[in-house]
Protein backbone atom coordinates (compact mmCIF):
# COMPACT_ATOMS: atom_id res chain seq x y z
CA UNK A 1 0.00 0.00 0.00
CA UNK A 2 1.32 3.73 -1.23
CA UNK A 3 1.19 6.31 1.26
CA UNK A 4 -1.29 8.19 -0.66
CA UNK A 5 -3.65 4.72 -0.07
CA UNK A 6 -2.60 4.85 3.32
CA UNK A 7 -3.70 8.36 3.47
CA UNK A 8 -7.29 7.88 1.86
CA UNK A 9 -7.79 4.40 3.67
CA UNK A 10 -7.69 6.07 7.46
CA UNK A 11 -9.39 9.82 6.25
CA UNK A 12 -12.33 6.80 5.00
CA UNK A 13 -12.20 5.23 8.25
CA UNK A 14 -12.47 8.76 10.05
CA UNK A 15 -15.13 9.62 7.92
CA UNK A 16 -17.27 6.48 8.91
CA UNK A 17 -16.34 6.89 12.55
CA UNK A 18 -17.47 10.55 12.69
CA UNK A 19 -20.60 9.14 11.18
CA UNK A 20 -21.30 6.17 13.55
CA UNK A 21 -21.03 8.50 16.82
CA UNK A 22 -23.72 11.10 15.10
CA UNK A 23 -26.02 8.46 14.17
CA UNK A 24 -25.75 7.32 18.12
CA UNK A 25 -26.79 10.92 19.10
CA UNK A 26 -28.87 12.48 16.86
CA UNK A 27 -31.42 14.99 18.40
CA UNK A 28 -34.39 13.40 19.52
CA UNK A 29 -37.60 14.04 21.07
CA UNK A 30 -40.00 11.29 22.07
CA UNK A 31 -43.16 10.68 24.34
CA UNK A 32 -43.33 7.50 26.44
CA UNK A 33 -46.71 6.92 28.64
CA UNK A 34 -45.35 8.90 30.90
CA UNK A 35 -42.69 11.01 30.15
CA UNK A 36 -41.66 13.56 27.27
CA UNK A 37 -37.83 13.31 26.79
CA UNK A 38 -35.59 14.75 24.67
CA UNK A 39 -31.30 15.38 23.92
CA UNK A 40 -28.98 17.41 22.44
CA UNK A 41 -24.92 16.85 21.66
CA UNK A 42 -23.10 19.67 20.03
CA UNK A 43 -19.10 18.73 19.76
CA UNK A 44 -16.52 21.08 19.49
CA UNK A 45 -14.76 18.40 16.81
CA UNK A 46 -16.01 16.10 14.37
CA UNK A 47 -15.09 13.49 17.20
CA UNK A 48 -15.92 14.17 20.35
CA UNK A 49 -15.98 12.77 24.54
CA UNK A 50 -19.85 13.06 25.29
CA UNK A 51 -22.66 10.83 25.09
CA UNK A 52 -26.16 11.01 25.88
CA UNK A 53 -28.67 7.77 25.67
CA UNK A 54 -32.79 6.54 25.99
CA UNK A 55 -33.47 3.17 26.07
CA UNK A 56 -36.91 2.65 26.88
CA UNK A 57 -37.82 -0.08 28.92
CA UNK A 58 -40.46 -2.94 29.37
CA UNK A 59 -43.24 -1.63 31.51
CA UNK A 60 -43.13 1.74 30.60
CA UNK A 61 -39.83 2.87 31.65
CA UNK A 62 -36.99 4.32 30.31
CA UNK A 63 -33.03 4.15 31.22
CA UNK A 64 -30.99 7.63 30.28
CA UNK A 65 -27.25 7.96 30.16
CA UNK A 66 -25.38 11.38 30.03
CA UNK A 67 -21.32 11.10 29.84
CA UNK A 68 -18.05 12.89 29.35
CA UNK A 69 -14.81 11.97 29.00
CA UNK A 70 -11.47 13.41 29.72
CA UNK A 71 -9.79 15.25 27.09
CA UNK A 72 -11.15 16.35 23.33
CA UNK A 73 -11.17 14.12 19.62
CA UNK A 74 -10.50 10.70 18.61
CA UNK A 75 -9.10 10.09 22.38
CA UNK A 76 -12.63 10.94 24.37
CA UNK A 77 -14.34 9.55 21.79
CA UNK A 78 -13.17 6.12 22.41
CA UNK A 79 -13.72 6.58 26.26
CA UNK A 80 -16.86 7.44 26.16
CA UNK A 81 -17.97 4.42 23.21
CA UNK A 82 -16.33 2.39 25.83
CA UNK A 83 -18.08 2.93 28.47
CA UNK A 84 -21.26 3.35 26.12
CA UNK A 85 -20.88 -0.21 25.35
CA UNK A 86 -19.52 -1.65 28.35
CA UNK A 87 -22.98 -0.01 30.19
CA UNK A 88 -25.07 -1.87 27.56
CA UNK A 89 -23.56 -5.05 28.29
CA UNK A 90 -23.18 -5.12 32.03
CA UNK A 91 -27.20 -4.47 32.20
CA UNK A 92 -27.90 -7.13 30.87
CA UNK A 93 -26.54 -9.16 33.75
CA UNK A 94 -26.72 -7.12 36.74
CA UNK A 95 -30.09 -6.67 36.84
CA UNK A 96 -31.83 -4.05 39.02
CA UNK A 97 -28.85 -3.12 40.90
CA UNK A 98 -27.58 -0.24 39.57
CA UNK A 99 -24.16 0.50 41.86
CA UNK A 100 -23.13 -2.71 40.73
CA UNK A 101 -24.13 -1.59 37.19
CA UNK A 102 -21.73 0.92 37.66
CA UNK A 103 -19.32 -0.76 39.70
CA UNK A 104 -18.55 -3.40 36.41
CA UNK A 105 -18.89 -0.14 34.04
CA UNK A 106 -15.80 1.10 36.28
CA UNK A 107 -13.84 -1.86 36.43
CA UNK A 108 -14.09 -2.96 32.49
CA UNK A 109 -13.24 1.20 32.12
CA UNK A 110 -10.38 1.15 34.56
CA UNK A 111 -8.32 -1.72 32.90
CA UNK A 112 -9.06 -0.73 29.55
CA UNK A 113 -7.83 2.51 29.37
CA UNK A 114 -4.82 5.11 30.18
CA UNK A 115 -4.32 6.51 33.07
CA UNK A 116 -5.24 9.48 32.65
CA UNK A 117 -8.14 8.27 30.40
CA UNK A 118 -11.89 8.37 32.79
CA UNK A 119 -15.47 9.68 32.55
CA UNK A 120 -17.85 10.99 34.27
CA UNK A 121 -21.44 9.57 33.70
CA UNK A 122 -24.99 10.05 35.04
CA UNK A 123 -27.17 6.82 34.51
CA UNK A 124 -31.19 7.25 36.04
CA UNK A 125 -33.96 4.82 35.19
CA UNK A 126 -37.15 5.97 35.06
CA UNK A 127 -40.03 3.86 36.47
CA UNK A 128 -43.61 4.79 34.27
CA UNK A 129 -45.95 3.28 37.00
CA UNK A 130 -44.53 4.63 40.11
CA UNK A 131 -42.75 7.62 38.56
CA UNK A 132 -39.80 6.82 40.67
CA UNK A 133 -36.22 7.50 39.03
CA UNK A 134 -33.49 5.54 40.83
CA UNK A 135 -30.12 6.67 39.67
CA UNK A 136 -26.28 6.59 40.17
CA UNK A 137 -23.74 9.83 39.63
CA UNK A 138 -20.78 8.47 38.86
CA UNK A 139 -18.86 11.64 39.07
CA UNK A 140 -20.87 14.00 37.13
CA UNK A 141 -22.07 17.52 37.04
CA UNK A 142 -24.86 16.99 39.45
CA UNK A 143 -28.82 17.10 37.32
CA UNK A 144 -31.26 18.91 38.23
CA UNK A 145 -35.18 18.08 39.19
CA UNK A 146 -36.91 20.91 38.78
CA UNK A 147 -40.36 20.53 40.80
CA UNK A 148 -43.62 21.69 39.48
CA UNK A 149 -44.40 23.73 42.73
CA UNK A 150 -40.74 25.73 41.61
CA UNK A 151 -38.28 23.78 44.14
CA UNK A 152 -35.70 22.02 42.85
CA UNK A 153 -32.90 19.21 43.83
CA UNK A 154 -29.87 18.00 42.56
CA UNK A 155 -29.10 14.55 41.44
CA UNK A 156 -25.46 13.85 43.20
CA UNK A 157 -25.44 10.21 44.97
CA UNK A 158 -23.08 8.10 43.02
CA UNK A 159 -19.57 7.90 43.29
CA UNK A 160 -16.58 8.59 41.53
CA UNK A 161 -15.88 8.68 37.99
CA UNK A 162 -15.45 5.71 35.99
CA UNK A 163 -11.97 4.52 34.98
CA UNK A 164 -10.29 6.75 37.33
CA UNK A 165 -10.51 3.86 40.46
CA UNK A 166 -9.95 0.36 40.33
CA UNK A 167 -12.69 -0.39 43.02
CA UNK A 168 -14.82 2.67 43.85
CA UNK A 169 -17.95 2.76 46.10
CA UNK A 170 -20.87 3.58 44.52
CA UNK A 171 -24.49 4.77 45.79
CA UNK A 172 -27.77 4.61 44.33
CA UNK A 173 -30.22 7.64 44.72
CA UNK A 174 -33.87 7.63 44.49
CA UNK A 175 -36.52 10.27 43.38
CA UNK A 176 -39.73 10.31 43.45
CA UNK A 177 -41.00 12.54 40.19
CA UNK A 178 -44.37 13.74 39.71
CA UNK A 179 -46.41 15.06 36.96
CA UNK A 180 -45.16 18.26 35.63
CA UNK A 181 -41.27 17.91 37.15
CA UNK A 182 -38.38 18.15 34.92
CA UNK A 183 -35.15 16.63 34.60
CA UNK A 184 -32.70 18.07 33.14
CA UNK A 185 -28.89 16.47 32.59
CA UNK A 186 -26.42 18.16 31.18
CA UNK A 187 -22.21 18.43 30.35
CA UNK A 188 -19.69 20.89 31.69
CA UNK A 189 -19.45 22.53 28.15
CA UNK A 190 -23.26 24.06 28.43
CA UNK A 191 -22.75 26.11 31.42
CA UNK A 192 -19.36 26.99 31.20
CA UNK A 193 -19.94 28.24 27.77
CA UNK A 194 -18.34 31.57 28.35
CA UNK A 195 -19.51 35.67 26.58
CA UNK A 196 -16.54 38.09 24.95
CA UNK A 197 -16.13 39.11 28.48
CA UNK A 198 -15.18 35.73 30.03
CA UNK A 199 -18.31 35.01 31.84
CA UNK A 200 -19.37 31.33 32.41
CA UNK A 201 -23.18 31.04 31.40
CA UNK A 202 -23.23 29.09 34.37
CA UNK A 203 -26.05 26.95 36.17
CA UNK A 204 -27.84 30.26 36.91
CA UNK A 205 -28.14 30.71 32.87
CA UNK A 206 -29.38 27.09 32.64
CA UNK A 207 -32.41 27.47 35.51
CA UNK A 208 -33.26 30.89 33.64
CA UNK A 209 -33.84 29.56 30.28
CA UNK A 210 -35.61 27.03 31.90
CA UNK A 211 -37.88 29.39 34.27
CA UNK A 212 -38.78 31.26 30.45
CA UNK A 213 -40.15 28.28 28.84
CA UNK A 214 -41.96 27.47 31.45
CA UNK A 215 -43.52 31.06 32.63
CA UNK A 216 -44.26 31.48 28.50
CA UNK A 217 -45.71 27.15 28.00
CA UNK A 218 -43.49 26.70 24.88
CA UNK A 219 -43.66 23.00 24.91
CA UNK A 220 -42.46 19.97 25.36
CA UNK A 221 -38.83 18.68 26.44
CA UNK A 222 -37.40 18.86 22.41
CA UNK A 223 -38.45 22.55 22.44
CA UNK A 224 -36.98 22.97 25.71
CA UNK A 225 -33.67 21.86 24.60
CA UNK A 226 -33.55 23.82 21.45
CA UNK A 227 -34.89 27.03 23.42
CA UNK A 228 -31.31 26.55 26.14
CA UNK A 229 -29.30 25.64 23.68
CA UNK A 230 -30.27 28.82 21.48
CA UNK A 231 -30.55 31.31 25.14
CA UNK A 232 -26.25 29.44 25.33
CA UNK A 233 -25.44 30.72 21.66
CA UNK A 234 -27.07 34.43 22.60
CA UNK A 235 -25.23 34.62 25.76
CA UNK A 236 -21.83 33.13 24.13
CA UNK A 237 -22.10 34.80 21.04
CA UNK A 238 -21.81 31.30 19.03
CA UNK A 239 -17.98 31.00 20.55
CA UNK A 240 -18.34 27.17 21.64
CA UNK A 241 -15.02 25.80 23.18
CA UNK A 242 -15.85 22.34 24.76
CA UNK A 243 -18.61 19.27 23.68
CA UNK A 244 -22.23 20.17 24.82
CA UNK A 245 -24.81 17.83 25.55
CA UNK A 246 -27.72 18.15 27.08
CA UNK A 247 -31.14 15.54 28.03
CA UNK A 248 -33.82 16.28 29.48
CA UNK A 249 -37.02 14.40 30.97
CA UNK A 250 -40.27 15.88 31.74
CA UNK A 251 -42.75 13.46 33.35
CA UNK A 252 -46.68 13.72 31.94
Amino acid sequence: MTTDEMVVDVSQDWVLACDVQQRFMQGLGRTSGSVDYSARCRQVRALGGDCYDFVPLADDGLALVVGDASGKGLAAALMIANVQSSLRAAALFTGNDLAALLKVVNHLAYTSSLADRYASLFYGVFDGPTRTLRYVNAGHNPPVVLRRNGSLHWLEMGGAPVGMFPDPKYEEGVEQLEPGDLLIAYTDGVIEAANPVGQEWGVQGLLKATAVWRHKALGNAEDLVRLIFNSVDDFSSGCQTDDATLAVLRVV
